[in-house]
């Protein structure tokens, strides 16, 4: 049995809890301007509702409304606290949408192709581990991530929907090109980016005891981008299906880039990921990613019957 769940919510102000209703008594109230009106729609009598906010009134210590004439209007600070209301509310109420966020890779390639797909989203573009704490507290339908290291680490459910992997990128006055191998990375100075799949290439670098430098720590890969593009001697790894580059560790810096149901209540969720299993595939493969399912990224040819 499918429940009907509408969640409320309460404000708690110095110690004191307040229903939903006053708060949507006064949102009601600052578009009617009307207390008998107001209490028409709610379905409640006019002293009910007039008792309800000097009840507040006496509890808050200010005042709520000011009369004037046969209109009656909040005051400043009602309107504040309406507004308050108004900005937790939205996180409980649910939307036709799906609410993604993630890391800024596959959320870029999620918005660049948002219009080809069967699904109306809403698309939040962040680093993993912030994306990560917005789905913690349940604040959206689907964690994308870039790395799946957070799943790991946390034992998510996660469901790869292709593969990525980094380029050396740099200044073109630098002298990127020489290199060959991975010896040629010894000494380099590198821009890195906090909770990405660069912990791949630093591990790669580390095992085979290749020495190099971190010079500056930052959140996003297109910041790394600008520095080192403004740098004759730094350099960065980014990601290849985003970025060009050098390919001198793309074997050791493949890795998935994956979708996790956090509101697996609504079914579009799970009817997104499959899409991107399934038919999404294609979308993929052209913006740059490895598919998992290289089979599904052929267009079925016709056959013509004589």
């Amino acid at each position: 049995m499918k429940y009907k769940i509408e969640p409320k919510v309460e404000i708690k102000i110095n110690g004191e809890t307040y229903s939903y209703k006053l708060f949507e008594s006064l949102k009601l109230l600052d578009e009617i301007n009307s207390q008998r009106a107001v209490a028409k729609r709610l379905n409640i009598s006019h002293s009910v509702l007039n008792r309800r906010i000097k009840n507040a009134e006496k509890r808050l210590g200010f005042d709520l409304v000011k009369i004037s004439g046969s209109r009656t209007y909040l005051t400043e600070k009602s309107k504040n606290l309406v507004n308050i209301y108004e900005k937790y509310n939205s996180r409980v109420v649910e939307t036709d949408k799906l609410i993604i966020a993630g890391g800024h890779i596959i959320t870029n390639f999620l918005e660049s192709i948002s219009n080809e797909i069967p699904f109306e989203v809403d698309i939040y573009s962040s680093d993993d581990n912030s994306a990560y704490k917005l789905a913690k507290k349940g604040l959206v339908d689907i964690l994308a991530l870039d790395d799946p290291q957070i799943a790991f680490k946390n034992d998510l459910d996660f469901r790869v929907i292709g593969y990525d992997n980094l380029v050396l990128v740099s200044n073109e006055m630098s002298s990127k090109m020489k290199i060959k191998q991975m010896k040629d990375l010894k000494n380099l100075e590198f821009v890195s980016i906090e909770g990405t799949a660069q912990r791949l290439a630093w591990s790669t670098l580390d095992e085979n005891n290749i020495a190099y430098k971190i010079i500056k720590n930052v959140k996003s890969e297109f910041d790394a981008f600008k520095i080192v593009q403004n740098s004759n001697k730094l350099y960065t790894f980014l990601n290849g299906s985003y970025f060009k580059g050098n390919n001198v560790l793309k074997e050791e810096t493949k890795h998935a880039i994956s979708l996790i149901a956090i509101n697996s209540e609504k079914k579009e969720v799970q009817e997104f990921i499959e899409y991107f299993l399934n038919d999404g595939q294609k979308l993929i493969s052209r913006e740059g990613f490895i598919p998992i399912k290289p089979w599904k990224t052929k267009e079925k040819k016709m056959k013509l019957s004589i």
